[in-house]
């Protein structure tokens, strides 16, 4: 009986799993390769997909099963339990949502890609305002029938990261901020005093040879191109498909090598995170990345704490200078990670620094905020966009390309997504510093230029676990100290004054 009642909890599960990864597979599908009149359709299909695996983990059957394996999870192994648990979640969010407002989301969504991507290229927020204000409402349904009377952005938020609350985001953001301004007021000093160092004007870095190059070092990092594969698509994303099919994209500007270059460190980072989850689980929980912040960790850890030091310049460079013939001879490794490390507020976010990209998360995060706490109007946002962003970053957004429509999120429903990136770059920090307790000077290790120590501690420390460990537990048993901003903090300060001399 009682392996009979497994079974059936395997095989529903793993059905379960297999429908999300072919919605995940049609999603890449259109955000890369499909073509634009197959929107309309691919949106039916998404939606049909999404009916499809709600009613499948809200039948009851799933409920019934895993209430009894409740009954006994004190019996079961570790692995087993951490699958019944996390189901338990799965099921009781998506019972409370009717199976019309689920396929619905999925065709909106589905439409609003494509009108996101047609109204970026033109910098016009009306275009998509409709499409935002439909996703909106039907986010706003969602969290009335998860939160009930209480529905509100922490439904939102918690959905993206267990058990993070507006009450544990606000504190945390304010504290950033009280650090993070005043250094970046230093660094503006120093360079009002001091010119920055750039590559050269008018330089033109090919598509092809910035493609090679990225691949090289993704290789470098441990991304197995056998088990994956670097598209280009709009904004860059990952997805982990399914066991030895792990999916990167990028996208390319010929007058600007390192927004290609980062982009691809930091989602090959997402894609070790996927290649490393143990494949005995696939399907299941236990075989799943636990949340979007630990998922950022390790993207935010390759991109900046490996990839924009002197050490990782000094064993690139030279493959670097092979596809780039023309760069300046007395651009050396330590001038160009001065260049990596620049420090000036922009309109980009997945370009911003490290000391200014945290600010474009709080802003975010704050614009969210109104939307859902204070129904602030879709036709307000850019208005309500460019007024904080000048006061923020004292610069004007000159259009809607480069302000409220730059990120795919909201087209995609991911409301109380973007807190996860901050997170991701605390949990990232403090990874840092537990891994140079433990493999050394990290510099060291990367001027080798064999980066498997780094991912071999990675995969021993997080991505091994899968989702047996909430987020906050996981990092405390990596680290042996609990999720803390400080050890960010201290590399941050740490870093820049030594770049900058403060």
């Amino acid at each position: 009986m009682r392996q009979a009642l497994q079974q059936n909890f395997e095989d529903r599960m793993t059905n379960w799993h297999r429908l999300n990864g072919i919605r995940s597979h049609l999603s890449w599908d259109q955000q890369t390769i499909m073509p634009e009149k197959a929107a309309t359709g691919r949106g039916e299909t998404l939606s049909w997909l999404a009916g499809q695996a709600h009613n499948h983990i809200t039948d009851g059957k799933l409920d019934e099963i895993v209430s009894l394996l409740e009954e006994g999870i004190g019996d079961l192994d570790e692995d087993d339990a951490c699958n019944v648990r996390r189901m338990r979640r799965e099921i009781d969010m998506a019972t409370k949502l009717p199976v019309s407002l689920v396929e619905e989301m999925a065709s909106a969504v589905s439409e609003a890609r494509q009108v996101w991507e047609d109204a970026r290229a033109v910098g016009d927020f009306a275009m998509f305002a409709p499409s935002l204000q439909k996703i909106i409402d039907l986010t706003k349904a969602k969290m009335s029938y998860l939160g009930g009377d209480s529905g509100n952005y922490n439904v939102l938020l918690d959905e993206y990261e267990i058990g993070m609350t507006m009450a544990d985001y606000d504190p945390l953001f304010k504290g950033l901020r009280g650090r993070l301004v005043p250094l970046l007021e230093k660094i503006m000093k120093v360079q009002s005093e001091k010119p920055e160092l750039n590559l050269p004007d008018g330089m033109q870095f090919a598509t092809a040879d910035q493609d090679s190059f990225c691949r090289f070092v993704s290789a470098t990092m441990g991304f197995d191109f056998a088990a994956g594969r670097l598209d280009t698509t709009t904004h860059p994303f990952c997805s982990g498909l399914a066991v030895g099919d792990t999916r990167i994209t990028t996208r390319y500007d010929e007058s600007d090598p390192f927004s290609c270059l980062y982009a691809v460190m930091h989602e090959s980072g997402h894609g070790l995170y996927e290649q490393g989850l143990p494949n005995q689980h696939s399907l299941r929980p236990r075989g799943q990345a636990i949340s979007l912040g630990v998922h950022e960790s390790q993207s935010r850890l390759w991109e900046n704490q490996i990839g924009r030091t002197t050490a990782f310049w000094q064993v690139v460079l030279d493959s670097f200078r092979q596809k780039f013939p023309d760069l300046p001879q007395d651009l050396g490794a330590d001038e160009m990670n001065r260049i990596a490390n620049g420090v000036k507020p922009s309109f980009i976010r997945v370009e911003a620094d490290e000391i200014t990209y945290n600010l474009h998360i709080m802003l975010r995060y704050e614009i969210e905020k109104k939307i859902f706490e204070e129904d602030l109007p879709v036709s307000e946002i850019p208005a309500v966009w460019n007024t904080m962003f000048a006061e923020w970053f004292g610069i004007e957004v000159p259009d809607d390309s480069l302000g409220c429509l730059q990120d795919v999120h909201w087209s995609c429903g991911a409301f109380g997504y973007f807190p996860t990136y901050t997170l991701g770059n605390l949990y990232a920090a403090q990874l840092c510093a537990k891994m140079v307790d433990d493999l050394g000077d990290l510099d060291e290790v990367i001027r080798s230029g064999d980066w498997s120590p780094i991912l071999a501690w990675l995969r021993e420390k997080i991505h091994s676990h899968g989702m047996l460990y909430d987020p906050s537990e996981l990092i405390e048993r990596a680290t042996g100290q609990p999720p803390s901003p400080e050890p960010f903090l201290d590399y941050i300060e740490k870093k820049y004054s030594q770049i900058y001399g403060l």
